[in-house]
């Protein structure tokens, strides 16, 4: 299995990766993105896998690789991805693309009965690989420039096996008969939008130490609440970085 890698940050690095991805019948999907420290998840990584190399593209980047989406678009092209609900959402909001004829070994497995999902376990299991995820690789700073090696050996490889694993994923779905309820499932993944996350006027009933305040600190942080909403989805930064949930509440016992 290859695991050879180019990053596109040139025009001619970008014909390459045009040429090969739009002769592909089959290309392998993932992104990286921070969703921890933004109100809105912020995109920093693309990784497309044909055949013979994984081509990773940089949002935060001037290259542009818009090409892609023809490939996204085109229902005789197959879209592997694994848990690739985010990424499509993702993807559409920032550029717009369309997407048809998706396969999400994720979703597969769940619809064969497999309890265990993660990516690493599944490819063990189907593939008979070993795949390295480390959590604190997947929660680093995606966005830091430049990514290092082993951030770019977790993205090669979040990509490197999804074609075998959809082969054996496909088998037994078609085996046991589930190939139309597995086609409506990827259809309605393909079909979902991105959508803004919403303020909860009950969320702060939720928050530790909210049974112990009275009944005018409860309304004085009611309004903080909200303040703080309104202020990370302005600043597009994650709520506990504006005020955690402690400081909210330690604020209106002080006020």
């Amino acid at each position: 299995m290859t695991n050879r890698w180019l990053w596109v940050d040139n025009l001619y690095k970008a014909g390459v990766a045009r040429k090969d991805i739009q002769s592909a019948s089959v290309i392998c999907l993932d992104t990286e993105y921070d969703s921890y420290r933004y109100f809105r998840e912020k995109l920093c990584l693309v990784q497309i896998k044909t055949p013979s190399m994984t081509y990773l593209f940089d949002p935060l980047d001037c290259i542009d690789f818009s090409f892609i989406g023809e490939s996204f678009c085109n229902p005789a092209v197959l879209k592997i991805t694994h848990a690739g609900d985010n990424d499509i959402r993702i993807l559409k909001r920032d550029y717009g693309f369309e997407f048809h004829h998706i396969f999400d070994t994720h979703r597969a497995a769940a619809l064969l009965g497999c309890h265990y999902l993660a990516l690493s376990t599944l490819v063990s299991r189907y593939v008979g690989q070993h795949l390295n995820k480390s959590k604190s690789i997947q929660r680093s700073q995606w966005e830091t420039r430049p990514l290092t090696e082993e951030q770019i050996s977790y993205a090669v490889q979040d990509t490197m096996y999804l074609l075998p694993l959809y082969e054996k994923l496909h088998e037994e779905i078609v085996r046991k008969n589930l190939g139309k309820k597995a086609a409506e499932t990827f259809k309605l993944m393909a079909a979902a939008m991105w959508c803004e996350k919403k303020f909860d006027p009950q969320g702060c009933i939720k928050l530790k130490g909210y049974e112990y305040l009275t009944e005018q600190q409860r309304q004085n942080l009611e309004h903080l609440f909200y303040w703080r909403f309104k202020q990370a989805k302005e600043t597009n930064r994650a709520l506990f970085m504006v005020l955690s949930d402690r400081e909210l509440v330690d604020l209106i016992k002080i006020a």
